[in-house]
């Protein structure tokens, strides 16, 4: 991918943040367990930065576990949605390569869904120099359940009906090694690794809006969207002749003491 696709990706989701938040998944209760134990500390009065937290559905979760937090989101339009959904949470403008942030002043900065948008060369310092001493980066991603045949056939489809926009969905289902060196090349930070499966129940539309409001289906336009879904409409009713589809997910954590 580009520099200037990957830039282009990063601010689609801003036309789209409704959408986004709507129809997104969430996260389970045992990820935020499994990052407890993994960085030895509770979530609950720790300082948390959350950072390219979007319209907050990682922010929400954490603050509800105890957390103080605080966001970092770079988008106009995701900033917006985040205000709008949750007034009572403060948020700020930036970004993981700048952090608008004190030396030393969170327990915890994480990223759900977001470090891959970051310059790691940038953001692996900058979240090392607000870390508190004991502190922890937790970077987490739903990624896809391979192993269940329905959406193994729909990640192929989805390569194959966006080669030409840079889909990569290999990108999306790393193991722990290979997302490990991806979230810091420079092997500065000793990452744990652990993999929390869930899944949700939603109706057909939610699926279809949920994965339309991926980037490689924003940056595609409207018309080569369309065509996707529609088909994958079809093919969706035949496997799921109710209307409900299980989305399955493997959440891949990885947590850096500092």
């Amino acid at each position: 991918m580009t520099a200037s696709s990957h830039t282009t990706r990063a601010h689609s989701f801003n036309a789209a943040a409704a959408q986004y938040a709507a129809n997104r998944p969430s996260y389970p209760p045992a990820l935020f367990d499994a990052i407890e134990e993994l960085s030895g500390r509770a979530l609950a009065g720790s300082r948390v930065a959350d950072v390219g937290a979007g319209t907050g559905i990682a922010t929400a979760l954490l603050h509800a576990r105890g957390a103080e937090v605080v966001a970092v989101e770079p988008g106009d339009g995701m900033a917006e949605q985040f205000r709008h959904l949750h007034p009572d949470l403060p948020i700020v403008r930036g970004d993981g390569n700048d952090l608008p942030l004190l030396t030393d002043s969170v327990d915890f900065v994480t990223y759900a869904q977001s470090w891959h948008w970051t310059d790691t060369a940038r953001a692996v310092p900058e979240a090392v120099r607000v870390l508190r001493p004991g502190g922890a980066l937790v970077l987490w991603w739903n990624t896809y359940a391979l192993d269940v045949p329905w959406i193994a056939g729909q990640v192929g489809r989805v390569a194959e009906h966006f080669r030409d926009y840079g889909a990569n969905p290999a990108a999306e289902v790393n193991g722990a090694a290979s997302r490990s060196t991806l979230a810091d090349p420079s092997g500065r930070l000793d990452f744990a690794h652990r993999v929390v499966r869930w899944s949700r129940r939603v109706p057909l539309d939610t699926h279809l809006a949920n994965i339309g409001s991926h980037s490689i289906f924003l940056v595609a336009g409207e018309e080569h969207t369309g065509v996707f879904l529609t088909e994958e409409r079809r093919i969706l009713q035949e496997v799921f002749p109710d209307g409900t589809v299980e989305e399955t997910y493997d959440v891949e954590l990885l947590v850096a003491a500092t």
